[in-house]
């Protein structure tokens, strides 16, 4: 019997694969797929995601350095407000890349992970939990302690367990065109219903252009009529959803939820790839396999290291549907040079903000 089974080797997945690992445990990791496709997200990270990689990975990863952005209330046409910094806030990542090297990472560190796996089932027992996966050589059973499911959006252990869903579902929308942009500021618009349009530049890679909104708009015609705005016609388009707002509770028995299977994602740009891989050390740093009780330590680790800032994120994002003089006085208070960290919302507060916001 294995400790830990996974379902996804996602970044949230990998990394717990590599940390449960690292402790000498024994891991195995299900992928529906190839690690790393099809595509979903965007590759726009704070630079925190070097800590989260091997050495040597960022000149292998990195496309793009990013310094500022533009925030665009009513279109090109408007008023844009910008903020910056001197130093990088961000990098554009190959995000394909990013997955298969933390993959590789957890293999190297003792776990299995096996791609072109794909779990149908799941029944928890008192004393584990056993898988059915359907694999190239037909349907095989394993059995473990725990299982987490890192899963994504429509997490399938999720449902199999009867946890809760996140509190809603965004439908997001990517396409990339091919010239070549090193700018170090990427574009926001607030012109979406509830969420925003973006533009990135992904140097030698080209640019990536993308949107997100509500279940019920009509996702597709925006972004045609967002790209025909920008003037440029993309190619390599893909679809995602993004979980917003984790539910009240991601464990069960001998389950656990981690990534966007639990909700763990910005609620203020729909980013997740921080938020599960810090869930994931949560999960690493408090659970243990032949004690499944310990699974509510990991409950009140991951809220205390994200539940803040996931809070004042959704206020944030609030302010996208804020009528457009208050957002603009909004904006005109902080434009300029920043102190805030892309993931941490309640760095508004800190002394580097207010350093930043004070004249020089």
């Amino acid at each position: 019997m294995h400790d830990l089974l996974i379902v996804g080797a996602g970044p949230a997945g990998s990394r717990l694969a590599r940390r449960f690992a690292d402790r000498g445990l024994d891991v195995l990791a299900f992928e529906k797929g190839t690690v790393g496709t099809p595509l979903a997200c965007s590759g726009h990270v704070s630079t925190d995601i070097w800590g989260f990689v091997p050495d040597g990975a960022r000149d292998r990863l990195r496309q793009n350095t990013i310094r500022g952005a533009r925030f665009h209330p009513d279109g090109d046409a408007g008023d844009s407000y910008c903020f910056h910094r001197d130093e990088p806030i961000s990098a554009v990542i190959d995000r394909v890349g990013l997955d298969r090297e933390l993959a590789e990472t957890a293999r190297e560190a003792g776990a299995e992970i096996r791609e072109n796996h794909t779990v149908v089932g799941l029944t928890e027992r008192r004393e584990c939990v056993e898988l059915a996966v359907s694999g190239p050589d037909g349907l095989e059973h394993h059995r473990g302690r725990l299982v987490a499911g890192c899963d994504g959006p429509r997490s399938r252990v999720r449902t199999e367990t009867g946890l809760p869903e996140p509190d809603e579902l965004l439908h997001g929308v990517l396409g990339f065109s091919a010239e070549p942009d090193h700018e170090a500021f990427v574009d926001v618009h607030l012109t979406v219903p509830r969420f925003f349009a973006w533009r990135i530049p992904r140097g030698e890679a080209g640019v990536e252009y993308g949107l997100a909104t509500t279940p019920g708009e009509d996702v597709s015609a925006r972004f045609e009529a967002f790209t025909d705005a920008c003037g440029v016609e993309t190619d390599r388009r893909c679809s995602g959803l993004i979980p917003v707002g984790p539910p009240a509770t991601v464990s069960s028995g001998r389950v656990f939820l981690v990534g966007d299977a639990a909700g763990h994602n910005k609620p203020f740009t729909g980013g997740g790839i921080l938020y599960g891989m810090t869930a994931a050390d949560c999960a690493a740093e408090t659970i243990e396999p032949t004690e499944p009780e310990t699974l509510a330590e990991y409950e009140r680790a991951w809220r205390a290291e994200l539940a803040a800032d996931i809070r004042l994120g959704q206020l944030l994002r609030a302010g996208y549907s804020a009528p457009r003089p208050l957002q603009g006085a909004l904006m005109s208070a902080f434009e300029g040079e920043i102190g805030v960290h892309m993931d941490r919302p309640t760095t508004l507060f800190s002394r580097e903000q207010l350093r930043a916001m004070l004249p020089v």
